[in-house]
């Protein structure tokens, strides 16, 4: 029998924009498995993103229930969730939020220093990490010495770092090239027999056909695509 990695029932999120009130998402149903691969598609304003930030306890419901990894995120204060965040999960935005005064290497091994990695095993993770996603030979460059499609790149070896159950990607091809697309592809694939849980917001074909399950989200519902 399958583990749950993911399980949300009933889920709701509001939010007011000028006195307005915005139900991004509505009644929302969603169970992932241990070891999944899913990816979640749809219109721009659809709710992917405000999705990926409740499964990732970056924000909370407006109503109903979402476990991760066994853990009632709603049953818990901003202390334990930032524990639980850079245990359990690793995330990948659109924007890079890398250190501009950090080379690569600096930026990877920053990230594992705080979830508590021994010094002398802080360099030896980054540079695996930097092999994964191919940028060996960029370990030593600042971010303004690098180009989007290889800080995107280092975002996922940063993601990766403290070896998080699931991965978190929010539109990681959306502002690149054809060709550095697919570079993000193969990690993904990497990462994907590694045997993680990944979701992905995408609207990239390529992401799609590499998922075991894509689901469309629409007026704050998620569909099945068979």
């Amino acid at each position: 029998m399958k583990s749950t990695a993911v399980k949300a029932q009933g889920l709701g999120k509001k939010f007011e924009v000028d006195t307005v009130v915005v139900e991004a998402l509505r009644n929302l149903d969603l169970t992932v498995n241990t070891g999944e691969f899913v990816s979640i598609y749809g219109p721009s304003g659809a709710g992917k993103s405000t999705l990926l930030n409740l499964i990732g306890a970056l924000d909370k419901p407006t109503s109903g229930t979402i476990e991760v990894f066994d853990h009632d995120l709603n049953a818990y204060d901003e202390n334990f969730l930032a524990t639980f965040r850079s245990t359990y999960v690793g995330f990948v935005f659109q924007s890079y939020n890398l250190s501009s005064t950090l080379t690569a290497i600096e930026n990877i091994a920053f990230v594992i220093e705080l979830a508590g990695w021994k010094a002398k095993n802080l360099f030896d993770r980054s540079e695996d990490l930097l092999k994964l996603v191919g940028l060996e030979h960029r370990a030593n460059h600042f971010p303004a010495q690098l180009s989007g499609g290889e800080r995107q790149r280092i975002e996922f070896a940063r993601a990766l770092a403290n070896n998080p159950p699931l991965l978190l990607a929010d539109e990681p091809t959306g502002n690149l090239d054809a060709n550095t697309g697919e570079e993000i592809v193969k990690i993904l694939h990497k990462i994907k027999k590694e045997g993680k849980t990944v979701i992905v917001a995408t609207h990239d074909p390529k992401l799609l056909e590499l998922s075991t399950r894509s689901l469309y989200l629409k007026n704050g519902r998620l569909t099945r695509n068979e």
